[in-house]
């Protein structure tokens, strides 16, 4: 399961591209609101993804959130390894600290295939892809209808 911050991450950056797709550049508490997150909370999660390059921001009139045209499609993956850590991809699913093939959970043979299934889905999935379907309506990102 993924925590509230990658919850938050993920959907605030299919917002912000969503939204440059249209030639805007959503600020935070227009972010907040549109993803469902608490605006401080939702600060602090961009800050931390700005920090690491995953969207850029600018201050004052015409300012926000955008992400630059030059910049490669940033993938599912990497949003999840920067908020998660890269230990997220091969934590056990049944909750233990030390579950590998030589020394399995009672779940480990099932949940093996699912975990590398969604590794393969978060990989080959960018925060472009996931945009794109916002913005043709064929996916949302907030549980209220406005």
């Amino acid at each position: 399961m993924l925590s509230k911050t990658s919850e938050y991450g993920i959907r605030a950056l299919i917002y912000i591209q969503s939204e440059n797709q249209s030639g805007k550049r959503p600020k935070v508490p227009e972010i907040a609101k549109g993803i469902g997150s608490p605006t401080p909370y939702t600060a602090k999660v961009l800050q931390t993804l700005a920090k690491h390059k995953l969207v850029s921001s600018a201050k004052g009139r015409g300012g926000g959130f955008y992400f630059q045209e030059d910049s490669d499609p940033t993938s599912l993956y990497d949003v999840i390894k920067l908020l998660e850590g890269e230990a997220f991809f091969s934590r056990c699913g049944f909750g233990l600290d030390s579950c590998s093939d030589g020394h399995p959970c009672p779940m480990h043979d099932d949940y093996h295939p699912i975990r590398e299934k969604y590794i393969e889905t978060v990989s080959r999935l960018t925060i472009h892809d996931l945009a794109l379907k916002v913005g043709q309506n064929k996916a949302y990102l907030h549980d209220k209808i406005w």
